[in-house]
């Protein structure tokens, strides 16, 4: 009896759970895991392989049926899986154990495609093999692999990686060129003691008869994993669990991404794509310490493994998924940005003390207040605020200075657009088909919704507009029906791709230039810049975590990033803004943003004087910053990016999440405590180094310094690593060493970039 009532509640929990699932709350993301948890889920585990034709790649699995079944003993419960019997009826109709087809090909010598269907009729779901918005063409295939059949399944070798697969019982293991095993498949038959974590496998799932799969590999004693788009957790993802879901992170202080991308990179010299739109959540070591589990709401599972280096398997990565193009030059510099400048007046005043403070900027941007009423996006600036928006906009033109505007694609009862919106069948539909929801969310799926939305877009870009601020995306309706026939189940994570290409494509179209600032992003969404990392707070953890978020997000290909500098909203402490500041300066793109007011005359002369001469030091760079993007747009690479990433060969460079390389040939430490409390006193700094002459203060920080010879950039100190050192900054309160031997080529100090004169 009491195993029956443990079983029956059990079912009941598991139900409840399953249930909860089906219909998500606004910003709750789905646990793509949990189904595998119901106890009236079917499972399905790779056996053997029932045929296969190595040349083509194609072949059919044999999977067979499991349960989970509880135990009790001693006041546990083990959970273990038990071979299962059909439960369909006409029992003639189904199988037991289906044969479903699977692949395997080759996209280049380091990129190997595994798909595996859970439907007899082949690939379904998310997209299948047709046109993908998440791939930046059609998937190459290269025949530089040879194949070889063995005694016990197949052998696929390149000049960079091989794939072993092993016949009965299934298993594929993966190495580099010289045979070193780099990943391999975890199912049944792996050893443990009491529940198993989940293998690779496929369910049934209990509460709605779709199918779920999960992706089961086992993790090296030391093993490191890196990536999954902007997460400010801890930098090394190894114990977490993170939901791949696009939601509005609320800050930088929590588990929520507003980037999330199925996409990660292993210490061990490998990386996986996960080629869905549907939920993905990602248990990387955490339930059971060897095993990484990847599990996706998707009917099928569609992986990508690239074998090398990191840079390579981000190469390989992004000529997948697309790589971002350099963003015009006038993007690199300053952003002036507060909540809100809501007149013509101010915007002028802003920029004429701008230029009298000498300071150097390039685009002011207006947030939600130039429509006639804040936060009622109608594409219009308000007549009674705005005398000439015009000619406004080409009188700051003149002056080196460009328009950026918010907006956003939801739309409140009250906005003048609603009814057209709606009437149009512009807007996601609720699940019973009848109406918006709460608010009219424009239909990114639609074409002709999209086509208007454009067209709102290129009046304000014909007006001389610079930029559009491309704010939320996160929050499509997951019960949603959209114009692609499809759910919010598939549409929610592809919304933010969506969004980005609609106003990267008509700004391109328009001025000719690749630029956005936008906030939420899914896998492709680099092919798209600029990003920023949302609404952080003020504080040195949210400093850091930002740090952490743009270099796992750059670990996806995204080149080019930003953060809100000193915070959001809240005014920061006027030594978190300057240090903040020198981070931002050596970000690829700066914007200082929030409220209150984030000008530098709003915190003193002092601090003015100091904001000066940390963003002249970003325009004196500007050589340097532009011929990186043009090598981070080529290769789809990060111009923020971690110590390894340079240095892969150099374990200690895996170990550092508070410094970052900008660039190929400058290390940056940013200084994340109040400078009273890092500040050196004396004629010299603990490593020795010589104060300046001015005698102005120095801040100091424990550096891990790379392998090499490297100056010091403000001082002139030479260090080598690689080891630990206590250094001593410059009179900007940021290290930052040069590879000796570096070009970083300067200018002299400017007022924006068209003033540049590079020999």
């Amino acid at each position: 009896m009491f195993r029956f009532r443990l079983a029956g509640a059990a079912l009941l929990l598991g139900l409840w759970n399953a249930a909860a699932m089906a219909a998500p709350r606004a910003g709750v993301a789905v646990d793509a895991s949990e189904d595998f948890r119901d106890p009236a889920t079917v499972h399905f585990v790779p056996a053997a392989v029932a045929e296969f034709d190595a040349a083509t790649g194609a072949g059919r699995l044999r999977w067979e049926r499991y349960r989970r079944n509880f135990s009790l003993s001693f006041n546990k419960v083990d959970v273990a899986y038990a071979r299962a019997e059909a439960n369909e009826f006409p029992a003639s109709e189904y199988d037991r154990d289906p044969d479903l087809p699977f692949s395997i090909s080759f996209a280049s010598p380091r990129a190997i495609r595994l798909r595996f269907a859970t439907r007899a009729d082949g690939p379904t779901g998310a997209e299948g093999d047709g046109e993908s918005l998440m791939l930046a063409g059609p998937v190459p295939r290269d025949s530089s692999w040879s194949s070889e059949e063995t005694a016990d399944g197949w052998v696929f070798r390149s000049a960079a990686a091989e794939v072993h697969v092993r016949r009965d019982p299934w298993r594929i293991k993966i190495g580099d060129a010289s045979g070193n095993l780099v990943t391999r498949t975890r199912t049944l038959d792996d050893p443990v003691t009491y529940s198993a974590p989940t293998p690779f496998s496929f369910i049934r799932r209990g509460r709605d008869l779709g199918h779920s799969v999960a992706a089961g590999f086992q993790l090296a004693h030391d093993e490191k994993i890196f990536g999954c788009g902007e997460s400010f957790t801890r930098f090394d993802k190894r114990g977490q669990i993170l939901q791949l879901d696009v939601r509005d992170g609320m800050g930088a202080q929590t588990e929520k991404m507003y980037k999330p991308v199925p996409f990660f990179m292993s210490s061990r010299g490998y990386g996986m794509f996960v080629h869905t739109s549907a939920p993905v959540t990602c248990d990387f070591g955490h339930d059971f310490d060897e095993a990484a589990v990847i599990s996706s709401g998707d009917e099928q599972l569609d992986l990508f493994v690239f074998v090398g280096t990191p840079k390579e398997i981000l190469t390989e990565y992004t000529a997948l998924t697309g790589r971002s193009p350099v963003p015009p030059t006038w993007s690199f510099g300053l952003w002036m940005s507060r909540i809100t400048y809501k007149s013509e007046q101010e915007v002028r005043a802003v920029a004429r003390r701008l230029r009298e403070n000498r300071i150097p900027c390039d685009v002011i941007h207006l947030d939600t207040g130039w429509f006639e009423t804040d936060w009622q996006c109608n594409y219009q600036f308000a007549p009674s605020r705005f005398d000439d928006a015009r000619q406004m906009i080409a009188d700051l033109r003149e002056q080196g200075f460009r328009i950026s505007l918010w907006q956003l694609p939801y739309f409140t009862r009250k906005n003048v657009l609603y009814d057209e919106i709606v009437d149009k069948g512009y807007a996601v539909r609720s699940d019973n088909g009848s109406g918006p929801y709460l608010d009219a969310v424009l239909d990114m799926s639609n074409p002709a919704a999209v086509e208007w939305y454009q067209g709102k877009i290129a009046g304000l870009l014909q007006q001389g507009v610079g930029a559009i601020k491309v704010d939320f995306g996160e929050d499509a309706p997951r019960g949603g029906v959209y114009a692609s026939g499809r759910t919010g189940w598939y549409e929610h994570n592809l919304y933010p791709l969506r969004y980005n290409k609609a106003v990267a494509e008509i700004t391109k179209q328009v001025s000719g230039e690749s630029i956005i600032w936008a906030r939420s992003a899914w896998a492709g969404s680099q092919r798209y810049p600029v990003h920023w990392g949302g609404d952080a707070e003020n504080s040195d953890s949210a400093m850091a975590a930002s740090l952490r978020g743009g270099m796992s997000l750059g670990l996806c290909g995204f080149s080019y990033w930003s953060h809100d500098v000193g915070g959001f909203v809240g005014r920061p402490d006027p030594d978190l803004y300057r240090r903040w500041l020198a981070f931002g300066a050596l970000t690829s793109h700066t914007r200082c943003h929030g409220a209150p007011p984030r000008e530098p005359w709003e915190y003193g002369d002092e601090f003015t004087d100091d904001f000066r001469r940390t963003i002249e030091l970003k325009y004196q760079l500007m050589p340097y910053i532009l011929q990186q993007a043009q090598a981070c747009s080529a290769a789809g690479h990060p111009m923020l990016r971690p110590l390894f990433f340079e240095f892969p060969e150099d374990p200690g460079s895996w170990q550092v999440d508070d410094q970052y390389m900008f660039g190929t040939d400058l290390l940056a430490g940013p200084l994340f405590q109040p400078l009273a409390e890092c500040q050196v006193s004396g004629e010299a700094a603990a490593d020795g180094a010589r104060l300046a002459a001015d005698g102005q203060p120095r801040f100091a920080r424990q550096m891990y310094v790379p392998p090499g010879h490297w100056k010091d950039f403000q001082t002139g100190q030479s260090y080598v690593g690689p080891g630990w050192q206590r250094i001593a900054s410059g009179p900007i309160p940021i290290i930052l060493l040069a590879r000796d031997g570096a070009e970083i080529s300067r200018v002299a100090t400017i007022q924006c970039t068209s003033e540049i004169q590079i020999q």
